[in-house]
């Protein structure tokens, strides 16, 4: 089967390649998934360039966000799931700790990602444990489904989980033009938010204009003197901030009294100055956000299968072209998601 390998490091021309590789057979308690669509995300991006954690050992293929058809089932699972469409959550735990009793997946200290510690969805078929299937919606295509697991279960644990919004509060978005800030301005605004988005040109504005009630240029200026006009000098009940070093003390700033900022990332630097009493002279908390636990994932891909929330695809793409996906969200090219078909 064809799949795509980050071969090195380096740009995507010179460090991704389309290789043949044998089909998967699934182990005891797997399933082999034939891949339909898979979303790319930074987390890609951040396999092929590298980061602190990463152990450098090649090849390595990525793809977390998968949605396709089970073509085969190993010993102990089961047999109904053969010749259903799937969207896969894309966490994998070990399901009996204190954590995961609890139902939170990604405490669990041997947590896994598929895509990232697993072989991921970038080829035409991948070996999932069965416990990570989820039937797809007959609403969505999986074109949409795939644009769902990594990004909306993110963004709901962000602003619902650990943000808990409110409708009367007002909420700061950042970078709402991705993935993951784009979902999240969908719910802050659903849930009744004051919602205000950064983006970065006046293109991206417009369609950022469909959920935002106020729109910031970053580039133009800081988002943190932009709220505080905005808001009479208050600030803002909540930031959801997935920048990291760049924007860190900023998004700060940007709080009111009280406030709270959720944190699902770090794209620019995990190593941001910080001003510590910007947060306990005023009250300020900051709350862990990472991908969002199996309950989570149901909820919110049950409001996008009903139309209440949208994934907004900016381009789909065939294997082969995977570098110019790559490179489109590298240079922050792109509004919404990238999904690739085998």
């Amino acid at each position: 089967m064809r799949a795509a390998h980050i071969t090195q490091y380096g740009d995507p021309e010179e460090a991704l390649a389309l290789v043949h590789v044998e089909r998967p057979e699934p182990g005891p308690g797997e399933v082999r998934v034939d891949v339909e669509a898979v979303a790319l995300n930074h987390l890609d991006v951040f396999a092929r360039k590298g980061h602190p954690e990463d152990e450098g050992a090649f090849p390595k293929r990525s793809g977390c966000d998968i949605a396709g058809v089970v073509g085969s089932v190993g010993d102990g699972a089961d047999t109904d799931w053969l010749d259903e469409a799937v969207v896969v959550y894309p966490g994998v735990s070990c399901g009996d700790c204190e954590f995961c009793e609890r139902g939170e997946q990604t405490m669990c200290h041997e947590y896994e990602i598929i895509g990232e510690d697993r072989p991921g969805g970038l080829a035409e078929s991948v070996v999932v444990p069965e416990a990570c299937l989820e039937q797809k919606p007959d609403s969505l295509n999986f074109v949409t489904a795939a644009a769902v697991p990594v990004t909306f279960t993110t963004a709901w644990r962000m602003i619902v989980g650990a943000g808990q919004l409110r409708p009367a509060e007002k909420a700061l978005i950042l970078g709402a033009s991705g993935g993951v800030g784009n979902a999240a301005l969908q719910i802050a605004e659903r849930l009744g938010a004051t919602t205000y988005a950064t983006t970065s040109s006046e293109r991206k504005a417009d369609r950022v204009r469909e959920w935002a009630d106020e729109v910031i240029d970053y580039t133009e200026t800081p988002h943190d003197e932009a709220v505080l006009a905005l808001t009479d000098g208050r600030g803002v009940d909540l930031v959801a901030e997935h920048v990291g070093e760049e924007t860190w003390q900023e998004s700060i700033d940007s709080l009111a009294m009280g406030g709270r900022m959720v944190v699902c990332g770090a794209t620019s630097g995990a190593d941001p100055d910080i001003d510590i009493r910007s947060i306990y002279q005023r009250h300020r908390q900051i709350r862990g956000a990472p991908m969002g636990n199996r309950a989570q994932f149901r909820d919110v891909l049950s409001l996008v299968a009903r139309g209440e929330l949208e994934p907004q695809i900016d381009r789909v793409l065939p294997l082969d072209r995977i570098a110019e996906g790559h490179r489109a969200i590298e240079d922050r090219a792109v509004f919404g998601k990238v999904v690739l078909r085998p």
